[in-house]
């Protein structure tokens, strides 16, 4: 039994003192204090150029070190110079695509996947036009999963990447990224993994997953606006710089203009947060770990009463597995009413002031395969600071209003 301790977490999140009920956080997650705490105190401490040989900064220059460290280890990677913080993570996959752009020939080939975001898409999609060839991986309508039998015609002796996503941002079902990159490297390409809508709600283990690249965006785990792209050394050694030509080293070659420091010395907010979280988690494992494992189970038992009575309604349909379960799913649970629009929806709920949203949330293709007016869905993301009492009130407004 992994419990959490409630109490303690939304202390820590001062917005959980509003009114608001924050049910749309796959868009966005609350902020911990303790980030923007830390941020404060680097830009009206440490708020110096890094480099130099003066006391403040030598200072900034360790507290940037120090994020690059803390987030390496925090994704799972034991180098931090394969850790590259950029502004979100639909820059750092662009700024991937310019850097791997000359290692690519025409005919070479590169598979996309119906599933998801446009951040993970449009950058590969855009190399067509070097002649670049652009797959794409199509979804199992009756698992909602992207699957090895989707994936393996489309793989060939010309394929260099294939981009996926860990967690679908619409139907929440969680993919086995350790076993489709085994199945990639098996036919000898390469995997670019977009983890957004799974980093705020299982650990992050990059290296044991084999994965060649990685990326979420910190401020769907409690932080900022910066993202986090990790990369093999060996991949990211045969990039092109697209910083100043005579800055070939890593991290900076891939890190245009900088990183944002004072946003990089947030972060270290959210890893002592997890590890003070996760001792007072009884179980096994690093702090982190026991933190991971007692969020999921909080989840789990959020995204269960939802989707029973979402399934229980006439005339509604659950996009994703309707399994609640930890090693299913994630809490982002998407659906469509029959008659109804999204929009409508969202804006009947509105006046209870419980935030959720409709869209295809830059999901795109998926929306269009969904085949749901307007491909648009309703779509409700919890994350672990959400308690069970919110769920009931949302239940109760639904039944009011559908």
């Amino acid at each position: 039994m992994h419990d959490l301790d409630l109490d303690f977490v939304r202390a820590q999140f001062p917005a959980l003192a509003s009114d608001t009920v924050f049910l749309e956080n796959a868009g966005g997650s609350q902020t911990l204090a303790a980030v923007a705490d830390r941020i404060r105190d680097y830009l009206l401490t440490t708020n110096v150029q890094l480099g130099a040989s003066y006391a403040a900064s030598q200072a900034s220059t360790a507290r940037v070190r120090e994020a690059a460290r803390e987030t390496a280890a925090f994704v799972g990677a034991s180098d931090p110079e394969c850790v590259i913080l950029g502004p979100s993570t639909t820059q750092l996959l662009n700024n991937l695509a310019l850097a791997m752009q000359g290692g690519l020939v025409p005919g070479d080939e590169i598979v996309v996947s119906a599933a998801d975001h446009a951040a993970n898409v449009g950058c590969w999609r855009r190399l067509a036009a070097r002649g670049i060839v652009v797959k794409t991986w199509p979804i199992d309508r009756d698992t909602w999963r992207l699957e090895p039998a989707g994936l393996l015609p489309l793989l060939g002796p010309r394929t260099k990447l294939v981009a996926f996503t860990h967690v679908s941002n619409l139907l929440g079902t969680i993919h086995d990224v350790a076993g489709l990159t085994r199945l990639v490297h098996e036919h000898g390409a390469r995997v670019v993994v977009d983890g957004v809508a799974f980093a705020p709600h299982r650990e992050v283990e990059v290296e044991a997953w084999d994965v060649d690249y990685y990326v979420f965006s910190f401020y769907k785990v409690f932080g900022p606006h910066v993202a986090v792209l990790y990369g093999k050394r060996e991949c990211l050694e045969r990039l092109d710089t697209i910083n100043h030509d005579f800055i070939t080293e890593l991290p900076y070659r891939l890190q245009p203009g900088n990183l944002n420091f004072e946003l990089a010395h947030g972060l270290g907010g959210i890893y002592a947060y997890l590890d003070a979280l996760g001792g007072r988690c009884p179980g096994a494992g690093s702090p982190k770990s026991r933190a991971f494992a007692a969020i999921a189970a909080h989840e789990e038992r959020l995204a269960a009463p939802l989707l029973a009575a979402l399934a229980a309604r006439p005339g509604v349909t659950i996009f994703g597995d309707r399994r609640p379960l930890r090693d299913v799913r994630v809490p982002t649970i998407s659906f469509a009413v029959a008659g109804r629009t999204a929009e409508s929806i969202v804006r009947a709920v509105d006046p209870s002031g419980i935030g959720i949203r409709h869209g295809d949330f830059y999901a795109k293709a998926l929306a269009a395969e969904l085949g749901v007016p307007d491909r648009e869905v309703v779509r409700v993301s919890m994350v672990h600071y959400n308690t069970p009492d919110e769920i009931e009130r949302l239940i109760a407004v639904l039944d009011r209003v559908l």
